[in-house]
């Protein structure tokens, strides 16, 4: 069911693209405080009219979802929704610029925010077929190494993100240390980034959740303001993934399962996601609106209260 809309469109569009102006002169039978407002160009009218279509073709699903050919249940609760795959990239590509990823599997909002609220947060999930992971490095790794490693890995590939015509991105540290809760095989950090040439840092919180045959990667995306919320929030969002029935990390058969080439250290530089052919060999994700049309009406429609719908 579709729940994404536009409401106040053009007083907000009116509000958000017009410079400010003095106000004015009070005329007989009208308000004293009208403006006159600028028309829409036709590239600004085609832009607002291509953001109102791509809010309404978002689908928000709760309930029993199944994953990954299966291998990952959900099972979301009210106070979250999921989008699909497509509207997923819709999100990720074509309102918060992002690359291009074809191995995108979903997504998980909080109930409370729309997909164009400045501080909304989203997780993105992806699977990982590579094998089990080993995890007894848990206890033997250096993070300070860890992270000069992947600043390294990070440098050498913006020549590759410049040519595809994407920001390069600066790793400025950890927003939280890596953490691996060995009872429930799961991995969690959180890294604080800088793209080149946009205001502002961006968060990635990240969990790994190990399976029987692979690892389910869940990559949270926000503004640094966010940590304390999604730190708060994080247990609700384990609980809505789970590995199916024969995938579980505690049913590994040694006899007849793959093992991965990489442990904890590895899911944390970015392993698993160079092996599924992901950008960058890390995944890192940026949230800001690609169209400054997208920014500008939105804004606008905030200003004056008339918010996109949520999904209820």
């Amino acid at each position: 069911m579709n729940v994404f809309s536009l409401s106040g469109i053009g007083a907000a569009v009116l509000l958000a693209l017009a410079p400010l102006a003095p106000p004015a002169m009070a005329t007989s039978g009208q308000p004293d405080n009208l403006v006159e407002q600028p028309a829409l160009t036709d590239q600004e009218q085609a832009q607002l009219d291509w953001l109102e279509d791509t809010l309404s073709s978002l689908d928000a699903r709760r309930g029993q979802i199944a994953i990954a050919d299966g291998v990952v249940a959900l099972d979301v609760p009210e106070s979250f929704y999921f989008l699909d795959a497509e509207d997923s990239r819709t999100v990720l590509e074509d309102l918060w610029g992002n690359p291009p990823d074809e191995q995108v599997l979903g997504m998980l909002f909080p109930s409370d925010y729309g997909v164009l609220d400045d501080d909304a947060w989203g997780v993105v999930l992806y699977y990982s077929p590579e094998g089990h992971v080993d995890d007894d490095d848990a206890a033997a790794i250096d993070y300070d190494d860890l992270l000069e490693n992947m600043r390294d890995d990070m440098r050498s590939a913006n020549e590759a993100r410049r040519e595809q015509g994407y920001p390069a991105v600066e790793l400025l540290g950890w927003a939280e240390e890596p953490h691996y809760d060995a009872a429930s095989h799961q991995l969690y950090w959180a890294k604080n980034l800088r793209f080149e040439g946009i205001e502002g840092e961006t968060l990635n919180y990240d969990i790994r959740q190990l399976g029987r045959e692979g690892v389910l990667v869940m990559s949270f995306i926000a503004v640094p303001g966010a940590l304390e919320e999604i730190r708060q929030r994080r247990d609700q969002v384990l609980q809505i993934a789970r590995f199916s029935d024969g995938n579980r990390y505690d049913q590994f058969d040694p006899a007849y399962d793959d093992v991965a080439a990489y442990g904890l250290a590895g899911l944390i530089a970015g392993k698993a996601a160079s092996k599924a052919g992901l950008l960058a060999a890390a995944l890192l994700f940026l949230k800001k609106f690609w169209f400054l049309i997208v920014a500008a009406v939105w804004g606008g429609i905030k200003a004056i209260g008339g918010r996109g719908k949520r999904a209820d």
